[in-house]
């Protein structure tokens, strides 16, 4: 384990078990997309990226469904620090809500583009609990702090 890496911490916590089956359900929708070149099923990513990143994951209709049908498998609930799940979630509005402003001006180059990274990085979420977003938060981190740092 890399000692040097860190996620955001909070003092929420969340199911694992929940994250890695919304992963999924994210890949499946980014297929539905690639396959009919609907946007519909990237605009409800944004939303329900959205209602997560806000902190409200009880309203979040992927969510729901994982937890039904976790509830229904008898799965136990793998507690875990929500910091780096939120800062996903962020992450993931960002990416669905660029890849449909790619759909509505027409650079459908892009929007694949886009929609294969996000939904690679889903899958290795979904497949082996690999959080991307948690790779990249140190740099995040660091890139604000720079700027903080910057006379005005």
């Amino acid at each position: 384990m890399n000692s040097n890496a860190f996620c955001p911490i909070s003092f929420k916590k969340m199911d694992e078990h929940v994250a890695r089956l919304n992963g999924f359900f994210t890949v499946i929708l980014l297929m539905i997309f690639l396959l009919t070149s609907s946007i519909i099923p990237v605009l409800f990513l944004v939303t329900d990226f959205f209602v997560r990143s806000i902190e409200k994951p009880q309203y979040s209709p992927l969510a729901i469904i994982s937890k039904l049908i976790l509830t229904k498998l008898k799965v136990n609930p793998q507690l875990i620090n929500a910091g780096p799940k939120i800062f996903a979630a962020r992450i993931g509005l960002l990416f669905s809500a660029l890849i449909s402003l790619a759909v509505l001006f027409g650079l459908n180059t892009t929007a694949v583009v886009l929609t294969l990274i996000f939904g690679i990085c889903a899958l290795l979420e979904a497949a082996v609990g690999f959080c991307v977003a948690c790779k990249i938060y140190p740099f995040v981190y660091r890139l604000i702090q720079s700027n903080s740092d910057a006379p005005i």
